[in-house]
């Protein structure tokens, strides 16, 4: 089942690695401002696709893609303290983040760009990147979990 876990977790990643995204940095991005936007991606998905059958697979999704940020950390060389540090902070992010777009499609403009501003502070014009991630949010909605798992859908 991994090889499948790993389709998703690789589109999720070609999706963090779009220029576009972060043009509005004034700054050069870092392993943190990607990690972010990759967390952002996760928890669309997991919102699109959270549903009582699906509970199961999307554990499993999670707890996978949680263990490649956990290598991912490793291989740039932090030490084990510092990763169990790092991984509880990184999820408490991710957590925050889906408690936050869970009512995305209802929440207006503004309130959006307030959400985003908690986790995406140093990105100048939020209204790109609200239009971006509106248009994720729809294209997952419009697709299947199992097309993600059969690595039918590309970025």
């Amino acid at each position: 089942m991994s090889e499948s876990y790993l389709y998703i977790y690789n589109n999720l990643i070609n999706y963090t690695r779009n220029k576009d995204l972060y043009k509005n940095l004034n700054r050069d991005d870092t392993f943190s401002d990607r990690l972010t936007l990759f967390l952002l991606h996760f928890s669309f998905f997991l919102k699109n696709f959270k549903n009582v059958e699906n509970k199961k697979i999307l554990q499993e999704i999670y707890d996978f893609n949680f263990r490649q940020l956990e290598l991912s950390i490793r291989e740039i060389g932090y030490g084990d303290q510092s990763i169990n540090k790092k991984m509880k902070d990184y999820i408490n992010l991710f957590h925050s983040m889906v408690s936050e777009i869970h009512f995305w499609d209802t929440l207006s403009r503004s309130e959006k760009i307030k959400k985003f501003s908690l986790f995406l502070n140093d990105f100048q014009n939020s209204d790109e990147l609200i239009e971006y991630f509106d248009d994720f949010n729809e294209n997952l909605s419009k697709k299947t979990l199992n097309s993600y798992l059969k690595s039918v859908s590309k970025p």
